[in-house]
């Protein structure tokens, strides 16, 4: 995008990209309004990188028209593997020079420039058994990268106050800045209620993974599903390591005939299943944000949520939360968010106003901010 004023030059900024590609996560999603919001910024000149043997293609079709696509043929195990226990190589071989490297995802580069790094919750260090082997390894390459000096982006309070007891940073060591929602396309409520196969479903999103706590939200549903024989429980989100976990706590539980997994959903699938839903439940045992209640919330439908981690921060009493430990806690809260009508209403009307609060064009005026400041040296970094 060109600058509003000519005599100015803009900061160059090489952003990972690499979460755009594949499946569309949690974080992909964020990283694509990210790039968009920031190639809206006149003062910001935009490379989106991807360090990857393949897939390669795909970067320059999911990068806005604006940011230019950085990528050369790299297996990023070994990427990573070097960064973590050497400076080499710079991210600049991808780029060329920049002003500031911006780390969408725990990894974060060696570079001449500056370097922020974005942490979206400090799993691996507060509950490593629930991590993958892949996760582990970027945790390696975030703490050189602090070693090195990088500025640390966390997505909420609760993430920052994290990063610094868990990684030993000093506050001006760690910046939060929101994320904002996903732009809010509606939904075909009568076309989710076809997947999901009834009129009436509590729906979660997530991968199967063990932090997710999708086992005990089938116990749960099970307590309410006895008392009403046409509720049915509809989980979308890609594979994970706790499939066996959460298929063997569908199979030894009663009425477990009435939930379904339906993998990973498409954007569209995804916005129906939110918009047809009686319920919305997140009973996620650790979580540094938490967009998909947020989503839920755009939809106008009541949510259950877990009382740990951000989700407290970002969804305040817009929300029933609960103890994710405790079964008998989360079958009463989704109860009521399905009957109580008055409570539905309140929860409705509070979500509205809840979600607001996160827009992405304060986020990418924040992050401008930031940049600018690494780029003066106003903060220390390297």
């Amino acid at each position: 995008m060109t600058s509003s004023d000519p005599g100015r030059a803009r900061v160059r900024v090489a952003l990972d990209a690499t979460p755009l590609l594949g499946y569309r996560t949690g974080v992909g999603h964020v990283t694509a309004h990210l790039l968009s919001a920031l190639d809206a910024r006149p003062e910001l000149d935009v490379t989106g990188y991807a360090v990857t043997w393949r897939g390669r293609d795909a970067l320059v079709a999911a990068l806005p028209a604006g940011v230019r696509a950085a990528t050369k043929p790299f297996p990023a195990r070994i990427a990573q593997a070097l960064w973590a226990t050497v400076n080499v190589p710079r991210i600049e071989h991808w780029t060329g020079p920049v002003d500031v490297v911006h780390g969408t995802n725990f990894v974060a580069p060696p570079s001449r420039a500056p370097v922020v790094v974005t942490v979206h919750d400090l799993t691996f260090a507060r509950y490593p058994e629930l991590c993958t082997p892949a996760t582990l390894r970027a945790a390696k390459v975030l703490a050189r990268a602090i070693d090195r000096g990088a500025t640390v982006h966390t997505v909420s309070d609760f993430v920052a106050r994290e990063a610094q007891e868990l990684l030993a940073l000093s506050p001006e060591r760690v910046v939060r800045i929101y994320a904002g929602t996903m732009p809010s396309m509606g939904g075909d409520a009568a076309r989710g209620r076809a997947l999901a196969g009834s009129s009436r479903y509590v729906l979660a999103l997530g991968q199967l993974e063990p932090r997710k706590n999708f086992p005990r939200l089938v116990e749960a549903f099970a307590q309410c599903a006895a008392r009403d024989a046409e509720l049915r429980l509809v989980i979308a989100g890609p594979d994970g390591w706790e499939r066996p976990t959460f298929e063997r706590a569908v199979a030894n539980t009663r009425h477990g005939d009435r939930v379904a997994w339906l993998g990973y959903v498409n954007d569209a699938d995804r916005r129906d299943l939110l918009a047809g839903c009686r319920v919305f439940a997140y009973p996620s045992l650790y979580e540094g944000f938490g967009h998909p209640p947020l989503e839920a919330m755009q939809c106008g439908v009541p949510i259950v949520a877990s009382n740990t981690g951000a989700l407290p921060e970002v969804l305040g009493d817009a929300a029933l939360l609960v103890d994710p430990l405790d079964v008998a806690a989360l079958a009463e809260a989704l109860q009521r968010a399905l009957d109580d009508e008055e409570l539905r209403a309140q929860l409705t009307a509070r979500g509205s106003a809840r979600v607001a609060r996160f827009d992405w064009t304060t986020a990418a005026s924040e992050f401008t901010d930031l940049y600018a400041q690494l780029t003066r040296g106003d903060r220390a970094n390297r």
